[in-house]
């Protein structure tokens, strides 16, 4: 979620992966951080396959990106090999102007009619650390492996 160097203003999009751990108590965590540039996606799928929840960070700052985030999660959710897997979304930036609500970011991303699986959605900021240890907490609980 954040970089080990702190958060700066100038941070840029992730370009193709990135692979980091994090370690809670007895948990570690394998965080893989995937490009969201068109030629990336077709990727998502085998990165999210036997993994313990997909996590899908959305910029609740720009919604006009929202309709083409929409489609590109419900496209990933609708592959058979990543059924059941729970789903963690993140509504990001909210320390910004006009950034979506919880309920806004549910109903345009249309949360509710995912029912193959556990749906969850928090609303962060990695800028100023909002919520991170609630996603932290979460992703320890739905961790397949505690040992």
């Amino acid at each position: 979620m954040q970089n080990t160097g702190g958060y700066t203003e100038d941070m840029i999009p992730t370009v193709g992966f990135n692979m980091r751990k994090v370690t809670k108590g007895n948990v570690t965590i394998k965080l893989w951080d995937l490009g969201g540039q068109p030629r990336f996606r077709s990727m998502w799928e085998r990165y999210c396959r036997a993994v313990s929840a997909i996590v899908y960070v959305v910029d609740a700052a720009d919604p006009d990106n929202l309709t083409v985030s929409r489609g590109e999660l419900h496209d990933l959710l609708s592959k058979p090999s990543l059924n059941g897997i729970p789903l963690l979304v993140l509504g990001n930036k909210i320390d910004k102007p006009g950034a979506l609500s919880k309920p806004e970011l549910t109903e345009q991303m249309e949360l509710r009619s995912i029912t193959d699986r556990e749906v969850c959605c928090y609303m962060i900021s990695c800028k100023n650390s909002t919520n991170i240890d609630t996603v932290i907490d979460w992703l320890v609980k739905h961790s397949k492996s505690k040992n």
